[in-house]
C-alpha cells in the first residue's frame, strides 16, 4: 500500500509539475512575461523557460535537435516548415497578427509616414534581417509598394531579431522599422503615438500572422498541451490585445 501511494505522489508531481520549453519569436518577448504570468495562475508549478530569437534561427535551432516543447513563431512559413518535416506534431494555427511601426527618439517628425525616410538629414534606418525576421520581410515589403526602397536602401543597419532592431532604432539609428507590440512595454511607453512612432499602414505589407506548433519534443507533455490551450484562451487574447496585436 504504502508503495502504491508513493507511486501516485510521484505521479501527481510528473503531472502538475514540470517545465515548459519555448521557442518564442522575438518580438512576442513583450506580451511573453505577463503571458506567463497569466498561465502560471492556473498553473502555479509549472515552470515556463523562454527562448527568444528570430524566427528563421530559431526554426534552425529546433532542426539541429533544440529541446523545445512549443515554438511561437512570428510567421506561418516556418512552423509550416517543421510541420511538413515531421518535427512538429499539430499544424500551424495563428495565434495572433503583428503589425509594423515607424519609429523615432523624437527628432524626425514620423506623422509623414515612410516618406522620411528619403529625407537626406536620415542616414540610418533600423530594420530586421529580412532573411530570417518576418518583422523585416514585412518592412521591406512595405518600403517596396511605397516606392521608396531603392532610394533609401542604402541607409539600412540590419538588427538580427526585431528586439534588436528597436534597440538600434533609438540608439544607432535615426529611425527604424519594428514590432508595434514592442512600443507597450513599460520602458517604451515614454514614446508617444503620433510624436514618438505611428503603425505602418498595414495594405503596404502581407498580414504577418503568428504561428504557434507543438514540437515533437513536446508531442506528449501535458504541460506543454496545457500552455498550447492557453495561448488561445480569452486571458490571452486580451494580453495579445493589450501589446497591439491584432486576433486572427
Amino acid at each position: 500500500m504504502k508503495k502504491t501511494l508513493w507511486g501516485l505522489m510521484l505521479l501527481a508531481t510528473t503531472l502538475f509539475a514540470g517545465e515548459v520549453k519555448i521557442a518564442v519569436a522575438a518580438n512576442v518577448s513583450y506580451a511573453i512575461g505577463d503571458l506567463i504570468k497569466a498561465f502560471n495562475v492556473l498553473y502555479p508549478d509549472t515552470k515556463v523557460q523562454v527562448l527568444l530569437g528570430s524566427s528563421g534561427k530559431l526554426t534552425a535551432q529546433i532542426q539541429n535537435g533544440a529541446p523545445f516543447g512549443l515554438f511561437m513563431s512570428a510567421n506561418m512559413k516556418y512552423p509550416e516548415a517543421l510541420y511538413k518535416s515531421g518535427m512538429a506534431v499539430t499544424r500551424p494555427m495563428v495565434y495572433a497578427q503583428g503589425a509594423l511601426a515607424l519609429l523615432s527618439s523624437g527628432k524626425y517628425p514620423v506623422s509623414k509616414g515612410l516618406e522620411v525616410l528619403t529625407d537626406s538629414k536620415i542616414g540610418k534606418i533600423a530594420i530586421a534581417n529580412s532573411k530570417t525576421a518576418p518583422y523585416g520581410k514585412a518592412a521591406v515589403e512595405a518600403l517596396q509598394k511605397s516606392g521608396i526602397y531603392d532610394s533609401v536602401k542604402r541607409k539600412f543597419i540590419y538588427g538580427e531579431s526585431v528586439s534588436q532592431t528597436v534597440t538600434y532604432a533609438v540608439t544607432a539609428a535615426d529611425i527604424g522599422l519594428v514590432a508595434k507590440s514592442a512600443l507597450f512595454s513599460p520602458k517604451m511607453r515614454r514614446f508617444q503615438e503620433g510624436r514618438h512612432w505611428i503603425s505602418v499602414d498595414p495594405k503596404l505589407y502581407t498580414p504577418i500572422s503568428q504561428g504557434i506548433v507543438i514540437l515533437k519534443q513536446g508531442e506528449k507533455d501535458r504541460e506543454v498541451a496545457a500552455f498550447y490551450a492557453f495561448i488561445f484562451s480569452k486571458t490571452a487574447a486580451d494580453i495579445f490585445l493589450k501589446y497591439g496585436y491584432t486576433l486572427p
